[in-house]
Order: structure tokens, then sequence, then C-alpha cells
């Protein structure tokens, strides 16, 4: 089986956190090599119809992790505790959602990108996980914490591509959020939730490999669960890359 080629989303230069984003997008090159993808940078900036071409000649699409999106995309004011949004990385990201959606063509989405993910086909966030009702604490900041910190756990839900692909009905997981999906979009599945309720992946169904988690597996790369998320995407890509498969 052929390599599969492999975009990966990127974040702007000017982001706050950009020290931090470049580690875990280094995590993430080394998670898709490691599982026998080619890991190539979507960058920012381009064109709808250069993004296009390169979109084209990808077997699959990793939505990295980052900044809030601005919730203008989703019909809401905005919050004192936003931080690092970027029209363009927006702009960017929410078109690739609705392509790979659009196209059957395999994508994995880790923290942002489970948000991007929702926002993309029509779904709501809250802007700090401070509004949702009971809710636990989610983030825990690097440096003051380490990436492989697991402070919670979350329930798999049955029957998901998620269950199949952990093989575990609950999981502990690291946590580096404050936002989450609120109103999940129409097409989309709720996977797993942490105990206080907030959704921690979503799915969608009948496609070749749609997943979106709120967590960082790329950085629990001796944890054979986490591994196994970016083994099961590549493996999708893959398929996709073969002769007459697309």
């Amino acid at each position: 089986m052929p390599s599969p080629l492999v975009g990966l989303t990127t974040h702007p230069t000017t982001d706050p956190d950009r020290a931090e984003l470049d580690l875990l997008l280094d995590h993430i090159v080394r998670a898709v090599e490691r599982a026998g993808g080619l890991p190539v940078l979507i960058p920012l900036g381009l064109s709808e119809d250069t993004l296009h071409g390169l979109y084209a000649r990808l077997e699959g699409v990793l939505f990295s992790g980052g900044g809030d999106i601005d919730p203008a995309r989703y019909g809401a004011e905005w919050h004192a505790k936003l931080t690092g949004v970027d029209a363009e990385r927006d702009r960017v990201e929410l078109t690739l959602a609705r392509w790979v959606v659009a196209d059957d063509k395999p994508f994995f989405g880790i923290c942002r990108g489970s948000q991007v993910l929702n926002v993309a086909l029509g779904g709501t966030l809250y802007q700090d996980i401070g509004e949702h009702p009971g809710a636990q604490r989610h983030t825990f900041p690097y440096p003051e914490f380490p990436h492989t910190l697991r402070p919670h756990t979350i329930k798999v839900e049955e029957d998901s591509r998620l269950a199949d692909v952990l093989g575990e009905p609950m999981l502990t997981i690291n946590s580096l959020h404050h936002q989450a999906s609120k109103e999940v979009a129409p097409g989309l599945v709720v996977a797993a939730r942490a105990p206080d309720g907030i959704v921690e992946a979503l799915e969608v169904p009948e496609h070749p490999f749609g997943l979106a988690v709120q967590w960082h597996p790329e950085c629990l790369p001796d944890a054979p669960e986490m591994r196994r998320l970016f083994e099961a995407f590549v493996a999708a890509a893959g398929e996709r890359a073969r002769p007459g498969s697309k």
C-alpha cells in the first residue's frame, strides 16, 4: 500500500501561543510519520483555487489544535476570554472541513479541530467551558502542567468509530482546552463525553474516517490507544491512496 499524503493544518506566526503550538505540531508530524503517512503542512494565505489544488492531492487532512474560532462564524458575540482568533486560519480550516465531509476524504481533528468541524457544519461552541453548567476543569496550561498530564476520564459511545479504534469504553485523557462544542451540528454524532457532559469527540457517520477528538493524542506517543488513532486515520487515507479507490 502506498504511503498516503496527509495535510496538516497550521497556525499563524502571530499566534500568542505560537511556541507551544509549534511543539504540538511537531508532535503531530512525528505521529503521522510513525503511523506510515507522509505529512505535508498546509500553509495559510493560499487562494481558494490554490488551496483546492493542494487539497485534491491529499489522501487525508488533519486539523491541528490552536486558538479560538471567531464567534461570528457561529452567530455569537465576542467573549472576554477569547484568544488566538485568526480570520485566515478560520477561512482555511472551515473550508477544508466542509470539503473533507462532502468528499468522504479521511480526516482527523485534534482539539480546535473538533470545534472547527462542528462550526463548519452548523454547530456552536461554548466560548469558555465555564458557560457549561457544572463544568469541571479542562484547561491545564503548559508549561505549568506537562502535556502528558491526564486529569480526567471520558466515556466512549458504544458502536462508534472511536470505540472501534480505541477498543476501550473508558479512557483517561490529557486536557488543554477552554472551549468545546455546545450545539452539535446536523450530520455529526457525539462519540465521547467527559464526566461533566462536555463533548470530547465527534464523528461523521458512514464516513471512511471522519473523527475529531478534544484532547491531544499526539502528546502521548507511548500510549498504544493514542497511537491507534493515528494508525487508523493513516490507514484510511492509505486506502484512498490505492489505485482506483478515488
